[in-house]
């Protein structure tokens, strides 16, 4: 029928993988930045540090970088930190209406008048500073250390010399090591936005960040407690041209947490995963979808010597800035890791509570927690005492204890006891203690105990601790995502792009190909007249059945509209979409397609193909989805519903009329109306064709859609829509009123 070698066309077209040019992905590797701190005074066993992220200052929005100046430099001297961690887009790089996206150099302007204002205020020295990019901040930079690539002359990284695009810090505390390794895996060849949202690390990066989380590893070696951190979610971030990922190193050294951005709280306060090697769950699917935070049923560990332990790690996304004024307090007590979220939309708070010592059930680490206490290899003597820091502009009279039992349903209090503030002569931080019988709150129940501190200071101010549930002997309490929580962070985007493009184009082609063949196969083997009531039915199951079927037959019997439709699809697999500016110098216009973007930096470079994968989704698989199949099946139900009603009409009038597609008589209503159930014969012509009329609102509300999508690409990529990107634009546009004009009157 000729249409099989369509089918291996298409298949030809993606089957292979979408490899990145040797230019973008060759990375050469640049000289990582390492440094230590020693950290002095008490408390000995502790340290923590904190994390902003996603600041996104804008000269539309200047309150963002005023409240920052405002709270955080006296927040950080309160809180006074080893290291301070920006992970990410310091700057908006939007307009107003947030469509056109490109760096601003007065937005970075402010960034590095607000950061030096905010070091000065909070005493601390600019070294404990690390920032790194996120996508907005590469938005429009085709080259690093180009005229447009502003991180390089106002961030405190640049200003610091750390050029290398893996650096680390390690913090040394009574003799334990804490290392924090920061990446920069924004694209190398900077796109503006919106086919800017994934992080792209290459293979030179991971070898890089490999060998920073080896650092400290010798046979002879405490134990060294690892995080690493940088902007994107591994949903967010894309595997490298030998389809390796950030994913794979972080197991390897089973480090403690990866702290990210980038995704905001608009989609949860839950954006929060735990990684496990082996996993368990999902079988096949496991590496494209985590359906919750914790991966699977865990295995109890065995304490055989010599087994070689489970690998794992946290993913932890924190909040933003921008609209959430969010910072995060990361604090490690004798291998211990905890964390707290701090809100400042409404003030900055005066206390700051933050338990130890018992962990928090549902974000401890899984398995080694576990195998530490079943096979006691970890020193439970730091089990003997509940421990929390206390930072506050006031001197804390006392602080109090509270464990609450939840086996009742309610709230029962089980444990009150005064805490004591840690003796030292030369204080870091206040850390509050006092002893426990730990063993009495051992429970095979995750979230049965629940645990907060409650603190005083000299002017009578009550401030108090999130409530949290803990477990001593490692039993970990789930974490349940939301819908939109499970997009962002339980789904891995770059390994699904493929498989939906592939989805979708197949069922698209197959709304045309399926019926036209359907069609064919009719034509010759039966008189249509006597095929067509085969499709009918009696009942209402099988008209749900046959209904569609019929309805796309009949776009198949519309030549010229099926031929535009098919031609238009051909022309989405094969060839761009649309021309436009993808950075804020002046280059060469770059194309996009399905396979991304094609751009042009220099002659000597000459054009670099297949940039932003799998970034241009956010264009793809809407417009496909959205756009693209809703327009084929609007139109087949008016061709479908023209037909209904031409034949009904005949009926009325005891009419027949040739049919010059098949070369038989259509059959009147008369003829057939008892093989046609009642729901496909009164399908389109209740109360005088409103169902057509219900079929042109949705037509106009298809081209509505289309409309904004395509003012975003156009004013994005400052592209003409009727000469950039007119192929994406005017089809749909074009097709729909072709199917109106086609279908009119009988």
């Amino acid at each position: 029928m000729g249409f099989l070698p369509l089918f291996f066309l298409i298949i030809l077209a993606f089957v292979n993988p979408v490899i990145l040019s040797e230019k973008h992905e060759e990375i050469k590797a640049n000289p990582t930045s390492r440094s230590t701190i020693d950290v002095k005074g008490d408390p000995h066993n502790v340290v923590w540090v904190v994390q902003l992220s996603d600041l996104h200052f804008s000269v539309y929005h200047p309150e963002r970088a005023l409240q920052f100046s405002e709270f955080i430099g006296p927040a950080l001297k309160m809180i006074n930190p080893s290291l301070v961690l920006i992970t990410g887009d310091l700057t908006d790089g939007k307009t107003l209406d947030h469509l056109k996206m490109r760096v601003d150099e007065a937005e970075w302007i402010e960034y590095d008048k607000v950061m030096k204002d905010v070091i000065a205020r909070s005493g601390l020295p600019v070294e404990c500073f690390y920032d790194l990019r996120g996508n907005h901040d590469k938005f429009g930079v085709p080259v690093v250390g180009g005229n447009s690539d502003f991180f390089t002359k106002y961030s405190i990284n640049a200003g610091l010399n750390r050029s290398g695009e893996v650096f680390s810090v390690t913090l040394l505390s009574s003799g334990r090591k804490h290392l924090f390794v920061g990446f920069d895996s924004a694209m190398a060849i900077g796109l503006r936005g919106p086919t800017n949202l994934f992080g792209h690390p290459a293979d030179q990066l991971l070898a890089n960040l490999d060998a920073e989380l080896s650092q400290w590893d010798s046979p002879h070696q405490e134990a060294v407690t690892k995080f690493s951190f940088g902007h994107f979610p591994l949903s967010f971030s894309s595997a490298t041209s030998s389809r390796k990922s950030l994913k794979d190193i972080f197991l390897k050294h089973s480090i403690s947490a990866y702290l990210c951005g980038h995704l905001h709280t608009k989609f949860g306060d839950n954006l929060k995963k735990h990684y496990q090697h082996p996993g368990h769950g999902l079988g096949a699917l496991q590496g494209y979808f985590q359906l919750n935070s914790h991966q699977g049923v865990l295995e109890r560990g065995n304490c055989s010597l010599g087994e070689e332990p489970n690998k794992e790690f946290w993913e932890w996304e924190m909040g933003d800035w921008r609209k959430n004024r969010k910072m995060r307090i990361v604090a490690v007590d004798d291998g211990h890791v905890s964390f707290l979220d701090i809100d400042y939309r409404s003030k900055a708070p005066s206390t700051i509570i933050l338990p130890t010592f018992p962990l928090d059930s549902r974000t401890m680490q899984r398995a080694s927690y576990l195998e530490g206490y079943l096979c006691k290899s970890v020193n439970q003597s730091s089990y003997e005492r509940i421990r929390t820091l206390i930072f506050s502009e006031r001197e804390i009279i006392f602080a109090i204890v509270k464990i609450y039992d939840t086996r009742s349903g309610n709230l029962n209090l089980v444990l009150e006891s005064r805490m004591a503030k840690q003796p030292s002569n030369e204080s870091r931080g206040d850390l509050y203690i006092v002893p426990w019988n730990w063993r009495a709150f051992v429970d095979p129940s995750p979230d049965r105990f629940w645990l907060q501190i409650e603190a005083v200071d000299n002017s009578g101010t009550f401030s108090f601790s999130q409530m949290r549930p803990f477990s001593i002997n490692g039993q970990v309490s789930k974490i349940h995502w939301k819908w939109s929580e499970f997009l962002v962070m339980g789904c891995m985007w770059d390994l699904l792009y493929r498989p939906l493009l592939f989805s979708i184009l197949g069922l698209l082609f197959s709304l045309l190909l399926i019926p036209k063949a359907f069609h064919i196969y009719s034509k010759r083997h039966h008189p249509y007249e006597k095929f067509r009531p085969i499709l009918g039915s009696k009942t209402t199951r099988e008209c749900i059945v046959t209904g569609p079927l019929w309805i796309l037959m009949e776009l198949s019997r519309t030549p010229s509209l099926w031929n535009s439709f098919m031609v238009y699809l051909l022309y989405l697999m094969f060839f761009p979409w649309f021309y436009g500016q993808v950075f804020s110098e002046n280059y060469s216009m770059a194309y996009m397609s399905p396979k991304g973007w094609t751009v042009k930096i220099s002659e000597l470079d000459g054009w670099i193909s297949n940039i932003g994968v799998p970034d241009v989704l956010v264009i793809v698989l809407p417009h496909l989805f959205y756009i693209v199949l809703p327009s084929i099946l609007v139109a087949a139900a008016l061709v479908a519903e023209r037909e209904r009603y031409r034949v009904h009409y005949m009926f009325l009038s005891g009419k027949k009329e040739e049919d010059g597609d098949t070369g038989f008589s259509r059959v009147s209503e008369v003829n057939y109306s008892g093989n046609y159930s009642d729901c496909c014969v009164s399908f389109c012509v209740w109360c005088g064709r409103w169902a057509r009329k219900a079929l042109l609102v949705v037509c106009l509300a298809i081209m509505w859609k289309h409309w904004k999508h395509c003012r975003a690409v156009t004013v994005a990529y400052e592209a003409n829509p009727f000469l950039y990107t007119a192929p994406y634009c005017l089809p749909i546009p074009l097709l729909l009123a072709f199917a109106v004009y086609k279908t009119r009157g009988r």
